[in-house]
């Protein structure tokens, strides 16, 4: 069978170059959606719901870690119902529930109500995230993965761009524009439900219909994955990249939930802010963030294949923990000092989600790889549980930065710990 090529990319047999363009549109627009939906809260929870400012912290861990739950209960079941009926069906699914999930969390009255459409985004977002994953893999040849996946990168990065710098501005824009607050909101959020449902229409237009035929090891029992996950800790390499994922995922948890809340409440409870300005000040903060991960996302990719995997592992940990540790320094969240947090946050933030996954793909044995892959998340899933829960309530009772400072530590312990296991860290062959 005959192959074809998407921007240089060599493409799986039978894949077309505009089924290529669905999964990367799709890689765009599901990290748009994703990064929206956790930095918009806080005009909910604040203007919508008028939540005690002294609560605000916990309840959006609390809504975080709720929804990391549905994550963690669905992404296999998502994966193998994928494997039944198809990828672009459980792909537009999942987008078809984000819409929902966007469209009736401003129609809200109460937290219940909000938390409710919170689970299901997060259903749909399981579907997306697992989609995202398996998709590559079953598109592009396997000698191209790796430029596949920095592609991939390109694409997230831009997606969560303009998150932060168009559709975290809409409920200013509308606002400007003469309507309420709350009509502004629902406005906003409308209009990126609008562009979820766009986004599954394409996915049943552009992506490759029936099913993959592949050769893989993906959707492990849950026992088979903890057993052999668990038996794999034994090599500390691996158990490196076990805390590195922790760390990894419980940052992105922590931009995600905590950044845009910090900065909108205190641009509305101090700068005296209305609550639209508030959500587009703080998009400009995350931004930053965004705008340094993009840059260093590249760089990253390129260190991690020159320097040894524990190295680059340990150098991005040290990165991580320098840019989250630096926001006990922040004052003013309006001012430079947030900017330079922000900065070296999202460089953190990329290069720990990098490093650590380059380090699980060479170091993981090929006949327990899909176990081994599989415990990785899980300790990712369990650092976003541990980041919004607990970094709520530090939120909330010690001060805004805490849940950046938890991180930054948990960095800390995974540098020591990559430096004490270096001279293991010869590769294993698969």
């Amino acid at each position: 069978m005959s192959t074809h090529t998407f921007a240089r990319l060599r493409l799986a047999p039978g894949i077309l170059p505009k089924h290529a363009l669905g999964y990367y549109l799709s890689a765009m627009s599901g990290i748009l959606l994703l990064t929206y939906m956790p930095q918009a809260q806080p005009l909910i929870l604040n203007d919508f719901l008028k939540i005690d400012g002294k609560e605000v912290g916990k309840i959006s861990g609390d809504l975080g870690f709720y929804a990391e739950l549905v994550a963690l209960a669905t992404i296999n079941l998502w994966g193998s119902w994928s494997d039944k009926i198809g990828r672009r069906v459980v792909y537009a699914l999942g987008f078809l529930l984000i819409a929902v999930g966007l469209v009736l969390a401003p129609l809200s009255s109460t937290l219940t109500q909000f938390t409710l459409a919170r689970l299901v985004f997060a259903l749909g977002a399981s579907a997306v995230t697992g989609m995202i994953s398996t998709v590559i893999a079953d598109y592009i040849n396997g000698q191209d993965r790796g430029r596949a996946g920095g592609l991939q990168g390109i694409m997230n990065g831009i997606g969560a761009l303009i998150t932060v710098f168009l559709l975290l501005r809409l409920p200013s824009i509308f606002q400007s524009a003469g309507l309420s607050v709350i009509d502004a909101g629902r406005n906003a959020y409308w209009v990126v439900a609008g562009i979820a449902l766009l986004s599954a229409i394409l996915m049943l237009l552009l992506l490759k219909p029936g099913l993959a035929i592949r050769d893989n090891d993906e959707n492990v029992p849950f026992g088979q994955l903890l057993r052999e996950g668990l038996r794999a800790a034994k090599d500390p390499v691996i158990l490196l990249s076990y805390f590195a994922s922790f760390a990894a995922r419980g940052d992105l948890a922590i931009v995600g939930t905590f950044f845009t809340l910090w900065v909108a409440q205190y641009a509305t409870d101090v700068a005296g802010m209305s609550g639209p300005a508030a959500l587009a000040r703080a998009g400009i903060v995350v931004g930053v963030a965004q705008t340094f991960a993009l840059i260093g996302a590249p760089i990253i990719g390129i260190l991690s294949d020159k320097l040894k995997r524990v190295d680059a592992v340990i150098i991005a940990a040290a990165m991580g923990s320098v840019g989250y540790l630096s926001t006990i320094f922040v004052s003013d969240p309006l001012g430079v000092s947030m900017f330079i947090s922000a900065a070296l946050i999202g460089l953190g933030e990329v290069a720990g989600v990098i490093a650590s996954g380059v380090l699980i793909a060479e170091r993981a044995p090929r006949q327990t790889r899909g176990s081994i892959i599989g415990f990785f998340g899980l300790c990712g899933g369990i650092g976003i549980l541990i980041a919004t829960k607990v970094g709520g309530i530090l939120f909330d009772v010690w001060r805004p930065a805490a849940p950046f400072i938890l991180f930054g530590l948990a960095g800390v312990v995974v540098v020591i710990y990559g430096l004490a296991v270096r001279k293991h860290a010869n590769p294993v062959k698969a």
